[in-house]
């Protein structure tokens, strides 16, 4: 995993952090009003700069600089991103990260993720980003006390068409059992067919932290015969 390797460049940059002010939306911004994909990217970055680069998140090792550092690596430095998926490529994607933290400072990685993806990419933000901005908003909300789930038709309903296209990708590596993911008053999808069959009830929130490996984090009910939840239990789930 990777972490903060400076503690002293880490405070400092906290300070500067506390004098940031939050842009208005303009550009980008409004453009893309209606993405789910820019409405948490924007609300992860409030969130960034009110826990500061020291806090803890849902990714094992991993401090808010750390993830801040992860997502603009992931975006803007594409020859460097490859660590992020293949094994032996991560001391790669760990060194970039550990340069823009010491480069732009995390109020400066902050920015820069506000601005949102450069071109070509911006074209596909939507589609790239969505689940991505989400999960990573969540790892820093709910790795504090007192969380709750987010009170939001359209946030749950967003997230609902987006785990259509998804969900079966996402439970690809899932063998011996099948997986079906229920959310109330707004339907079923079966993302792997198999028998027997584990049955995961939970609102869309819950249920795509689920398919991100969150599921000790999430709110689900999860139901079906032992064999089926066990496999589910053993399953790495996610892109």
């Amino acid at each position: 995993m990777v972490r903060v390797s400076s503690a002293n460049a880490v405070v400092a940059s906290a300070a500067s952090v506390a004098h940031l002010r939050r842009p208005a939306p303009s550009g980008y911004g409004v453009a893309m009003a209606q993405s789910l994909a820019q409405s948490e990217r924007q609300a992860l970055c409030n969130l960034l700069e009110d826990r500061g680069p020291l806090a803890p998140t849902l990714c094992e090792g991993w401090t808010t600089s750390d993830l801040a550092a992860h997502l603009f690596v992931r975006e803007s430095r594409p020859l460097a991103s490859p660590g992020i998926l293949f094994a032996p490529l991560a001391p790669v994607t760990q060194h970039a990260m550990e340069r823009a933290k010491r480069e732009l400072g995390y109020g400066g990685i902050i920015t820069r993720l506000r601005s949102g993806p450069p071109l070509p990419l911006r074209l596909i933000d939507a589609q790239m980003n969505a689940m991505e901005y989400f999960v990573h908003h969540e790892d820093v909300r709910r790795a504090a006390t007192g969380w709750e789930p987010r009170d939001d038709a359209a946030l749950d309903a967003a997230l609902w068409t987006t785990l259509k296209r998804g969900a079966r990708v996402m439970a690809r590596r899932m063998h011996g059992a099948g997986l079906e993911l229920v959310a109330p008053r707004f339907g079923t999808i079966v993302a792997r067919s198999q028998e027997p069959r584990a049955v995961v009830t939970g609102r869309p929130q819950e249920l795509m932290l689920l398919l991100f490996g969150r599921a000790g984090a999430a709110r689900l009910e999860i139901d079906g015969p032992e064999a089926a939840q066990a496999a589910l239990a053993s399953t790495r789930l996610g892109i």
